[in-house]
């Protein structure tokens, strides 16, 4: 437990410029106490006393702002940056050095009482707001664009922008940097053809017209 703590700790510094200091992160990290709640609330529910694993659970819902489900399974080295906003569904499932900001939904499809949450692999990067809906899997390396709703399956090592998530870039290195400014639009992709034949056809007219004022 304490070797899984530290992990944590070092996480934060790796991952967060902003911490200074081994005490600032033990009081001002939300993300951490939700994880380290979430360890307890997943104990007493995988041992059959799932109404106290809810209790702790929403708990740490209401001092974190981050609802993370007592079954949700979570692997080593996980951080929520920020974290107001997130909520991790009961049958998901989470990898190793993982990296989510806040408003990130992990959601389910399904009333039935079967895997309905997504799966994330690991070294995942998932930007805010981003929305990932139903039981699928999001590959290892993989980054999820903010304000994207994926509801399919994502490769591994790609990276995955807009309503619905579309695959814009295709890097197998693994990096946890997602610099939103440097990805491309996938609307504007779409419409980049209509623009350009928009151009011809303006340049055909100018010619025309030049055509029609000149001498005969």
């Amino acid at each position: 437990m304490f070797g899984k703590m530290r992990e944590d700790f070092k996480t934060v510094f790796a991952r967060d410029p902003a911490a200074r200091s081994f005490l600032e992160v033990l009081l001002c990290y939300p993300g951490l106490h939700a994880v380290w709640s979430h360890w307890f609330s997943h104990f007493l529910w995988n041992h059959h006393l799932k109404l106290m694993g809810r209790i702790c659970s929403h708990c740490a819902r209401f001092f974190t702002g981050i609802e993370i489900h007592p079954g949700a399974k979570i692997g080593r080295r996980f951080f929520i940056d920020h974290g107001m906003g997130v909520v991790i569904g009961e049958t998901a499932e989470i990898g190793d050095d993982v990296l989510m900001y806040q408003g990130v939904v992990l959601g389910g499809t399904s009333l039935e009482k079967n895997k309905r949450h997504p799966t994330i692999g690991n070294r995942v990067v998932i930007g805010a707001a981003a929305i990932i809906l139903g039981p699928i899997v999001i590959g290892d390396g993989a980054r999820v664009g903010a304000n994207s709703v994926v509801v399919n399956s994502v490769p591994p090592g790609v990276t995955v922008v807009g309503v619905p998530g579309k695959v814009v870039e295709d890097r197998r290195e693994t990096i946890f940097n997602l610099e939103h400014g440097k990805l491309p639009d996938p609307l504007i992709e779409a419409l980049k053809p209509i623009f350009d034949c928009q151009e011809k056809i303006e340049e055909r007219l100018r010619q025309l017209e030049n055509y029609l004022k000149s001498p005969k």
